[in-house]
């Protein structure tokens, strides 16, 4: 399955692909401060695909904080929250649900995740193990 996103105003879009039915994905609202303050959404499938398109890349923020381990991609000109990136090779990604246009499919209850006693280290291998590769372009 195929689904498309974008921040508010297009400038980065998304392709998020699995074979994972939308009401049966799980769905993780972090509880750290910064994804609590979004309101996120998040899903990742380490056996999909995902893409990220940014048409003008000096409109895009990319955010890092406690572990910087991953950076919140954010569009500078609209301040939507689209996806978090890991710093690895390969990267792997999480996609927050809100930015995609079907997310009204992605049904399921969201589950509570706190990770603030993880280790840098453990941080890294969850995210290598559950997140989903990504690819990150740039149209300019």
């Amino acid at each position: 399955m195929h689904y498309d996103g974008a921040c508010h105003c297009g400038n980065i879009s998304l392709v998020f692909e699995t074979d994972i039915e939308p009401q049966a994905t799980t769905i993780l609202t972090c509880q750290c401060s910064y994804c609590r303050k979004h309101g996120a959404r998040a899903t990742s499938d380490p056996n999909g695909q995902f893409s990220i398109t940014v048409k003008q890349s000096d409109k895009l923020n990319r955010y890092s904080f406690g572990l910087k381990t991953a950076d919140y991609l954010i569009c500078r000109h609209c301040g939507t929250y689209v996806a978090a990136v890991t710093n690895a090779d390969p990267p792997k990604a999480i996609v927050i649900v809100n930015s995609l246009t079907d997310r009204d499919k992605f049904s399921s209850a969201p589950a509570a995740v706190e990770y603030s006693d993880e280790s840098r280290e453990a941080r890294v291998e969850r995210r290598a193990k559950n997140w989903t590769p990504v690819s990150l372009q740039y149209s300019d």
